[in-house]
């Protein structure tokens, strides 16, 4: 399996339609959303690989990604947090080592966050966006507090016998869906949740759902740049369409569009609907 160090972390990556000398197509590179991996934008980027060399990774300390620093001298790399914007800056170093200038950026739920950090961080590197169940929130105190508790029961509790039970799968799953997808990716689902790294899993609650993100994430939807589509299902319990209608209206070159009789993986419950939508906007 192809790794790259970045920032001193070993990431996992992979290419659908690899480059083989040099960049013959525009570049697509996948954000997935908290405790996922890549390998659910794998149908996703064989559908767009006739257009773009598309790149796929794990995020630090999830999936096939290491989570700590290793074997480098320079201590300041060692204090690499789990605030979103770090991870919009792993993603800037990944594609400073593959030497890759300009991107097109399609990400997912805590994935679309760190995007639209990297967005305002990197503007030049980027050419459109797709952020795929995404939006802003208003910040709730007791809410936000009730979440971290039960999210840090649900990251601590996470044995590996669980994915022997029948049908755990679906039951797991069934909380993001409005319609079934197949049995091997809620499978993989759940067996990349059961390996997250516990820090990354845990860290990333607190930063994601939290008072700064619901304060700053208006401004940076509101600052952004460069053309941007929030694709929502319109279903999603997790986060609601009408939150990605909010994001869309603070900013004229943000564009919205819900998906009918999907929750919080359109791309996988209607993969035609989302590739058509994806497909006019880049188009």
């Amino acid at each position: 399996m192809p790794y790259i160090n970045v920032r001193g972390v070993d990431h996992y990556y992979e290419w659908i339609e690899k480059p083989l000398s040099g960049y013959s197509k525009p570049v697509m590179v996948f954000i997935h959303g908290w405790a996922g991996s890549a390998r659910y934008w794998r149908t996703t980027a064989n559908a767009l690989s006739e257009k773009f060399h598309c790149l796929l990774y794990d995020l630090r300390g999830f999936g096939r990604s290491q989570s700590k620093v290793k074997n480098v001298p320079n201590d300041s790399l060692t204090d690499l947090s789990y605030e979103l914007e770090e991870y919009a800056r792993d993603l800037g170093s990944l594609l400073e080592e593959l030497k890759i200038q300009q991107v097109y950026l399609m990400a997912h739920s805590m994935g679309a966050s760190i995007g639209t950090l990297f967005l305002n961080i990197y503007p030049q590197k980027v050419n459109k966006a797709i952020l795929a169940c995404s939006g802003i929130f208003e910040y709730d105190e007791k809410a936000f507090s009730a979440f971290h508790k039960f999210g840090g029961y649900v990251v601590k509790f996470r044995p590996k016998w669980l994915a022997k039970i029948p049908l755990v799968d679906r039951i797991f799953m069934a909380r993001f869906l409005a319609r079934s997808i197949a049995a091997k990716e809620r499978q993989a689902f759940l067996a990349d949740f059961l390996e997250a790294d516990y820090s990354a899993a845990l860290g990333t609650i607190f930063t994601s759902v939290s008072k700064k993100q619901a304060e700053i994430m208006p401004s940076e939807f509101s600052r952004l740049t460069v053309p941007t589509l929030i694709v929502s299902g319109e279903y999603d319990k997790i986060i609601p369409a009408e939150l990605g209608q909010q994001a869309a209206a603070l900013n004229k070159v943000v564009k919205f569009k819900a998906i009918e009789n999907t929750g919080h993986f359109p791309m996988l419950e209607d993969a035609a609907s989302y590739l058509l939508c994806v497909k006019e906007f880049l188009e």
